[in-house]
């Protein structure tokens, strides 16, 4: 089992910026690969960003791209998401995701584990 705990969340003006944190416990954090997605009223979860276990590669959705930047420490157990630019479309809840074996993925049903999720909030 794997606990992840996401924060960094909050309300921000569009252009502002954010930087998202996920800490993990419970196993070893370098055999996952990690992943941010996003839950918008309404509307179904969705892909944002996606790092490797030893942090050689990096996916990002279209809609993010050039904007959000993710990252990972392995010496701290934890995972990032800088957020950049954010438009009034950003705002969601994001939860972190881990996935065994390392490899990234876009698809929500191949991670094994969730954090709880962290609100974001950017108003126009």
């Amino acid at each position: 089992q794997v606990h992840l705990v996401e924060s960094g969340g909050g309300l921000v003006q569009a252009g502002g910026s954010l930087r998202l944190s996920c800490a993990a416990s419970g196993r070893t954090f370098s055999t996952y690969a990690m992943g941010w997605f996003r839950q918008a009223p309404g509307k179904e979860r969705e892909f944002v960003a996606t790092i490797s276990r030893t942090a050689g590669t990096t996916y990002y959705a279209d809609s993010v791209e050039g904007r959000f930047t993710i990252s990972r420490d392995n010496a701290k157990n934890t995972v990032y998401l800088q957020m950049n630019s954010l438009k009034p479309e950003d705002t969601a809840v994001y939860y972190c995701a881990a996935r065994w074996g390392g490899v990234t993925s876009h698809r929500d049903r191949e991670y094994d584990y969730w954090g709880q999720g962290t609100q974001v909030t950017v108003s126009s």
